[in-house]
């Protein structure tokens, strides 16, 4: 592991205290352990971001571009949707309560 290099950063107190958690819970054994766990893990969903882009987004703006008339009008993707969730909505109310209850809870098995 290369030499760390000494940095100084000013923290809100609630992050600073959830810190402060992770290693006195002894999940971390120091602050600068949570620190580079929590780069570690920003870089990471950088690249998974950046990997996205190049391996999905970027084909699918180049088909858009060579034919735009694939494109569908924003009101018709935002009707689609409001159905869509108005079902779900629907199906959610008629659900009886104690399929969505864990065994032993409520009922008699």
């Amino acid at each position: 592991m290369p030499s760390p290099e000494k940095r100084t950063f000013s923290l809100p107190s609630e992050q600073a205290g959830y810190i402060d958690t992770l290693v006195a819970s002894g999940t971390y054994a120091s602050g600068s352990e949570v620190i580079r766990a929590g780069l570690r893990a920003l870089q990471e969903r950088d690249a998974a971001v950046e990997k996205w882009l190049r391996e999905e987004v970027i084909g699918v703006y180049d088909a858009m571009q060579s034919d735009p008339g694939r494109a569908l009008p924003a009101d018709q993707v935002f009707a689609t949707i409001r159905a869509r969730h108005a079902d779900r909505l629907k199906k959610k109310r008629r659900e009886p309560q104690d399929r969505i209850q864990p065994r032993g809870v409520g009922r008699s098995d």
